[in-house]
């Protein structure tokens, strides 16, 4: 690899704003390295698509990362992470490092929760796929998972519902499922959800421990490159943010999940 792989950027992408709490993490805990964003907006949520399709999604967001030369690149999306990681491994190659969101979670459960009852809300893709279900059993730590899709709170984030009535209601609802009963930490297995984390550690009064997948997942990606010397010493050139469907709202959104303004640009990925 090049000398100076080290300032080339870290590619990460999402199915649209919610991989931005990810992104800002690890600006937070890496504020040397340089993010490229892809937010593939026109084809959100990913979380109700085929796995065929968000494979198809996936691979032409790396081709433009690829462009860019990013140095890794980070599946910041639950549902393609479960769907596609194996591929885009496969596909990238020797060109990039690639992460997913999922490994870290799972190493974090085995390292604090052995023997524990934890529970898991996601898409209906990442419950479904049962790929956190797999990864813990491998784990052989006599962790039991339990898990419940929450389908519209993805959503309802992105609509800017989150701290009122009405998104106390649906998560209350949700998280009194019967599937979730008994559970000694949760797993927010979706990058919109650490949005309303201090709603949710609300329902449980301080009795669940409600575990941030941005952070945990920033501080992977922070050992990955110092373990595999790709840090940068300095930042160098500017942050970029992209979407494959550009509206206003989205723009406005941005500022929610990456609590400052950032500027996106339109870069449709089937033209």
């Amino acid at each position: 690899m090049a000398p100076d792989i080290t300032n080339r950027p870290i590619g990460i992408f999402d199915s649209g704003i919610g991989g931005l709490t990810v992104a800002k993490a690890i600006i937070d805990v890496l504020p040397h390295e340089r993010i490229i964003y892809f937010g593939d907006t026109a084809h959100l949520p990913y979380g109700d698509k085929s796995t065929a399709a968000i494979q198809a999604y996936a691979v032409k967001i790396c081709n433009l990362l690829i462009k860019q030369h990013c140095k890794l690149i980070l599946i910041a999306c639950n549902s393609a992470s479960a769907a596609a990681y194996d591929l885009v491994k496969e596909y990238v190659g020797s060109k990039a490092k690639v992460l997913n969101v999922i490994d870290p979670i799972v190493n974090h459960i085995g390292k604090t929760y052995p023997s524990q009852t934890i529970g898991l809300i996601g898409t209906k893709q990442t419950v479904n796929s049962n790929v956190y279900r797999k990864k813990v059993d491998e784990l052989n730590l006599n962790i039991e998972l339990k898990s419940h899709a929450t389908p519209l709170l993805a959503a309802m984030i992105e609509e800017g519902f989150f701290n009122d009535s009405i998104s106390e209601s649906v998560i209350h609802t949700y998280l009194s499922d019967p599937d979730l009963s008994g559970i000694e930490a949760l797993i927010l297995g979706c990058t919109h959800y650490p949005l309303i984390k201090k709603q949710i550690e609300g329902f449980y009064k301080g009795e669940v421990d409600v575990l941030d997948a941005s952070q945990i997942v920033a501080q992977h990606v922070k050992s990955y490159l110092e373990s595999n010397g790709l840090a940068a010493e300095k930042l160098i050139g500017e942050h970029h943010f992209y979407v494959s469907d550009f509206t206003r709202s989205f723009e406005e959104s941005t500022r929610i999940f990456f609590k400052r303004q950032v500027h996106l640009e339109h870069y449709p990925l089937w033209e």
